[in-house]
């Protein structure tokens, strides 16, 4: 058993959860999104994980789930669509245990941030995506020029999984205001830089949406 572990009832079963409120009335809130569950993704994947901390310590009220078929969430992997309906439960939870909140950020990390534009697309309320290791084909969902407009990417110069070079394009064709934020150095999980991708969420939701 891990500190803060939730289980949020889902129409497949229950969602396992980290959700460790210091508050209920919260004005800021965010919700987490694990990378690929099929290559190990999980809710306490490092990078979720300092992200987390960043968010908590601007002052937000953070939740992160496993996906279904992920440790103790029910169902099975649902190449996105089914992941997608896990972050709106997720989100209509977190909601739900803060109110009064105004401001919504949702954090996705590679498979997660296809999740997010997904989520964004379908979902009102969300003011900023932080978007982190961003695949190309996260932003081929509906309405991915919208959402990315409130977007923020966080990449890794040297991210061998998602190219910065292809996200640049594909934002040049959708978004070219985009605001794109690069770690010098950095590979896809941000090894040895995640102190710098830390700082780098602090700085993304300090801007005006």
């Amino acid at each position: 058993m891990f500190a803060g572990r939730t289980l949020i009832p889902a129409p497949h079963g229950q969602l396992e959860a980290i959700y460790r409120p210091r508050r209920d009335d919260a004005e800021s809130i965010a919700l987490l999104l694990h990378p690929h569950p099929q290559h190990g993704g999980t809710m306490h994947n490092k990078v979720i994980y300092r992200s987390a901390k960043a968010l908590e310590d601007e002052g937000y009220e953070t939740l992160r789930f496993n996906y279904r078929g992920v440790g103790d969430s029910s169902g099975s992997y649902d190449d996105g669509r089914g992941e997608t309906d896990d972050a709106l439960t997720a989100l209509a939870y977190l909601r739900a245990a803060q109110p009064v909140a105004k401001h919504c950020v949702v954090l996705g990390f590679s498979f997660g941030a296809g999740v997010a534009f997904a989520l964004a697309a379908r979902e009102a309320g969300i003011d900023r995506i932080l978007s982190l290791g961003t695949p190309v084909y996260a932003l081929d969902a509906e309405r991915a020029a919208d959402t990315a407009v409130r977007a923020t990417f966080i990449h890794g110069e040297r991210d061998e999984i998602a190219p910065l070079e292809a996200l640049r394009e594909r934002l040049a064709e959708i978004a070219p205001a985009a605001d794109v934020r690069v770690i010098a150095g950095a590979d896809h999980f941000f090894t040895g830089r995640l102190g710098e991708l830390q700082a780098a969420v602090r700085v993304a939701v300090n801007r005006e949406p």
